[in-house]
């Protein structure tokens, strides 16, 4: 059965799984990263699941994977296969395109952004499938942006373009890692959150989805930093409407998970900021959650396979259609 390789590396862990060409989900495994050991050894691990992968697609589906996709966090060079640089990694200019094809046998590899991958995935076959012009924003650790149009994702001519965590919101805020000031990221991502609720409680140990809660609850205090939280991430949501006029905005992350008592205040919010010239996109919940950017690596490599068989209709991949119950998983695979 044809099939290519999905490969979503993080932080701590790596997502993975045997994709089919009408989308099916025919294997999945996690493994560690194991960055304790340092960045050589991520990458080792990285060809290893690879090769294992490999060769599970060999033992139950009789052929060796068509092609493999990878998304990578930090910051990445997808034209040349280069994974540039990533803090919580520890490896810079890693060639990872060619190792990986060197140890899958010489089949073709796709690398992308985890973010951008995890966009297209949502773009395609996810919470923006049917728009042809979104913008994925998911709301983590930091904030990110993936910018799709006409079914891809627009990288920017140094592959840096979506980084709207860095948008200046507030010119006198906290300062942010990356030399600015008031960041997007700094005030309304769900670390951010985090860090304002567990000053405002007094309790160090609680988080953004403590402090959702406590919204909720109608506690005046988390109503506080949640408003400005909120009116935050819709000055720097403005300038990205602004700039890109997207049909669909679909914001993920940890901080989505508060549904409503996040997208309902959201949505008053850039609606009162919206003016005549502009037009209000329709902001919905991202529909993948951390299943995204694996599903986005696999729709990379089939896109690598349908370059490859363009002139040849029934082998092409799936470039719209949503992901079925896998037939397989291997449940011998370490959870992360």
């Amino acid at each position: 059965m044809r099939h290519v390789i999905a490969l979503d590396v993080g932080g701590t862990g790596m997502k993975a799984a045997l994709v089919g060409a009408d989308g099916t989900l025919l294997h999945e495994a996690r493994r560690p990263t194991g960055r304790d050991r340092g960045a050589d050894a991520v990458v080792e691990s990285i060809l290893d699941f690879a090769a294992a992968l490999r060769a599970h697609g060999i033992a139950h589906f009789g052929e060796p994977a068509a092609a493999a996709g990878v998304a990578v966090p930090g910051i990445v060079d997808a034209e040349r296969g280069i994974a540039v640089y990533a803090a919580n990694l520890g490896w810079s200019d890693v060639p990872l395109r060619d190792l990986l094809s060197a140890r899958l046998e010489g089949v073709p590899v796709a690398l992308g952004h985890d973010v951008r991958t995890g966009g297209l995935a949502e773009g395609r076959i996810g919470a923006g499938k049917g728009a042809d012009r979104f913008l994925f924003v998911p709301l983590g650790t930091g904030i990110a942006g993936a910018i799709g149009i006409g079914g891809a994702i627009e990288p920017g001519a140094h592959g840096s373009a979506g980084e709207i965590g860095h948008i200046v919101v507030r010119p006198d805020g906290p300062p942010c890692g990356c030399g600015q000031r008031g960041c997007l990221e700094r005030l309304a991502s769900a670390s951010a959150v985090s860090k304002a609720w567990a000053e405002a409680s007094g309790d160090p140990e609680a988080d953004a989805a403590d402090c959702a809660k406590a919204v909720e609850s109608g506690d005046p205090r988390a109503e506080e930093v949640w408003r400005n939280a909120v009116d935050a991430l819709a000055d720097g949501l403005l300038t990205a409407l602004t700039l890109l006029d997207p049909h669909t905005l679909i914001i993920g992350g940890g901080l989505a998970e508060a549904g409503e008592t996040l997208f309902t205040p959201l949505r008053a919010a850039v609606a009162a900021r919206i003016v005549q010239f502009q037009t209000l996109p329709e902001i919905v919940p991202a529909a993948l959650g951390d299943t995204a950017g694996c599903l986005g690596a696999g729709l990379l490599a089939w896109d690598l396979v349908d370059r490859k068989t363009a002139t040849t209709p029934t082998d092409t991949g799936p470039t719209d259609t949503a992901p079925t119950t896998p037939t397989d998983t291997d449940p011998t695979e370490v959870s992360t």
